[in-house]
């Protein structure tokens, strides 16, 4: 009898996928699956979405190392039937432990029964994160409340039927939730997070970004009943006052990482309040972004009620001065970290200045697209090293030049990590002093974009510093040749991720990498080389004993017989091609 005689109507299965769920699975089963040539990969190295045991078309894994299954499914995949499937085959296997479900199918989307299905058959579910799914409403959010209390995970992104009353919901039945992420659910307001505040006594991280509904009052609710347990705030684009950052400021005693984005209606005073109010004792880490609020004043009172700030990320900070900077760092004695990004009005006479007063304890710093900072001459006869500097980043700052980091070579003699990418104003001439001032040794030096510098260079870097350095990204730098890969072959025994992309070398570069004693490359990248053609291909089989990863995109002169051959005898390598 075949199916159609025995459902007239069709099949209940939307399609055939569907419906081999539900084909029983004993432990006798055995599946031939025959070998198959390994197929170029054209995108990025992300490898995900491999076939699970249990048959799911779904991407599945063991999550996290815990021991429990996590399954995810995205777009037309996102059926009622598919989650009913995963309740009833995870079941037998210790229980889904976590569930994503990223859109939903236009025509049989996910719904409240979907969720229901997975209340009822997955007790043990842990994390459930809903993204961009409009389809699911209250229902099906307090069914999950009511069969799944051992919740511990909340993401809702995009929920526009979601409201108060599911999040109560949540809150009065899985009392071990740690984690809330809300997202563009503008029918979740005050009301659930003081539930949550009131009931979640284990909740240690909360991010709330664009609900229009939350207001001062849901965050002084849940700060005032959470005070003890919340140690990882995240506050964005909502229409919350000065208020908040003083509830904040009193009853963040437990709180260690605080980031503060887009909140247009928070004043300086807010954050003088805050910091004023002595709760942030406990705060490492502090991210600033987009706030009007954010001014000198304002800053340096959060840096003197924060006294063990390890790590401070301003960003877009438009009334942040010259002054405003170096008070903050002055404030913020225990300060290793400082990252700033489109700070414009922060110039060179700030950045040194942090240089300056806080020598002792600052280990990195990180300048991003600040067009305020310039080259300009500096007198150093009287000013003590920063010694306790291990890391430096400049990116796309257009005017920092040759000068700038001349003194900086001589005010951070301790480097290992350098990070100066897209500055074209950059030179040789600038590079050296500081490659000779450098006591501690290179480990890892990013130079992409810096369209100047040539085999000079190189030759100095990898004579100087050989034996410590384990990572050199010349992307982009048009003039390193041959010259540069046989000084980095020579005296670079220790370098496993090399980057030359859109460099000038050739097959004989290559081939010298190759027959190199000593050297343990693990990554490379030639992307963009169009000299390198299929010649190279014995010395990259040779390459290949140790190399993990292979990016050789846009080498129009290698030919797609020669990328063929690459994959089959490179084996365990990633090649993007």
């Amino acid at each position: 009898m075949g199916g159609a005689d025995f459902c007239p109507g069709g099949s209940i299965f939307a399609d055939d996928e569907d419906a081999s769920f539900f084909l029983p699975r004993g432990h006798q089963v055995d599946v031939y699956f025959p070998t198959r040539k390994r197929s170029r990969i054209n995108a990025p190295f992300v490898f995900s979405g491999e076939l699970p045991e249990n048959g799911f078309s779904e991407k599945g894994h063991e999550f996290g190392g815990e021991g429990y299954l996590s399954r995810s499914l995205e777009g037309k995949k996102a059926t009622d039937v598919r989650l009913a499937a995963i309740s009833v085959g995870t079941a037998s296997r210790g229980g889904l432990g976590k569930l994503s479900i990223r859109g939903s199918n236009s025509d049989r989307g996910v719904t409240n029964l979907g969720l229901k299905a997975v209340a009822h058959g997955c007790p043990s579910l842990k994390t459930l994160s809903i993204w961009n799914v409009a389809t699911i409403g209250d229902g099906g959010l307090i069914e999950i409340a009511s069969g799944c209390q051992q919740l511990e995970k909340l993401d809702l992104c995009k929920c526009p039927t979601i409201s108060d009353k599911a999040l109560i919901a949540v809150a009065k039945n899985c009392p071990n939730l740690a984690e809330l992420l809300l997202e563009s659910c503008p029918n979740i307001g005050n009301e659930g997070l003081e539930a949550i505040g009131k009931c979640c006594s284990n909740l240690r991280s909360i991010s709330i970004k664009d609900c229009t509904s939350v207001s001062d009052q849901g965050i002084a609710s849940l700060f005032s009943s959470a005070s003890l347990s919340l140690t990882k705030v995240k506050l964005q684009a909502l229409t919350v006052s000065d208020l908040s950052l003083a509830v904040i400021g009193h009853y963040g005693k437990a709180v260690t990482d605080l980031v503060l984005n887009f909140l247009p209606n928070v004043s300086e005073r807010g954050f003088w309040v805050m910091g004023n109010g002595n709760g942030l004792q406990k705060l490492k880490s502090l991210t600033v972004a987009s706030c009007q609020g954010a001014t000198d004043i304002g800053l340096e009172a959060v840096g003197k009620g924060c006294p063990n700030m390890k790590s401070a990320h301003l960003r877009k900070c438009v009334f942040l001065s010259d002054n405003g900077l170096v008070s903050f760092t002055k404030a913020a004695v225990t300060l290793e970290s400082l990252q700033l990004e489109e700070c414009h009005s922060v110039t060179q006479n700030g950045f040194f200045g942090v240089l300056f007063n806080c020598g002792a304890n600052l280990k990195a710093i990180s300048l991003v697209s600040c067009f305020g900072i310039k080259d300009m001459n500096l007198s150093l006869s009287s000013i003590s090293p920063c010694e306790s500097l291990r890391s430096l980043s400049i990116c796309n700052c257009p005017s920092f030049g040759n000068t700038t980091l001349y003194v900086l070579g001589k005010l951070c003699p301790q480097l290992q990590y350098i990070e100066l990418t897209g500055l074209e104003g950059l030179t040789d001439d600038g590079f050296l002093p500081l490659l000779k001032s450098s006591k501690a040794g290179l480990v890892k030096v990013n130079l992409s974009g810096c369209v100047n510098l040539t085999d000079k260079l190189v030759l100095c870097l990898a004579n100087l510093h050989g034996w410590t350095l384990e990572t050199l990204n010349l992307d982009g730098c048009k003039n390193i040749t041959d010259s540069s890969l046989m000084a980095i072959s020579e005296n670079c025994p220790f370098l496993c991720d090399l980057d030359v992309s859109k460099c000038a070398i050739t097959d004989s570069g290559i081939a010298v990498l190759a027959d190199a004693e000593q050297f343990n490359l693990q990554v490379l990248s030639i992307s963009g080389c169009t000299l390198v053609s299929d010649w190279s291909l014995p010395a990259l089989r040779k390459l290949g004993h140790t190399l993990l990863g292979l990016n050789i995109q846009h080498c129009n002169a290698i030919s797609s017989s020669t990328i063929d051959m690459l994959l089959e005898l490179l084996w365990r390598c990633k090649i993007l091609s």
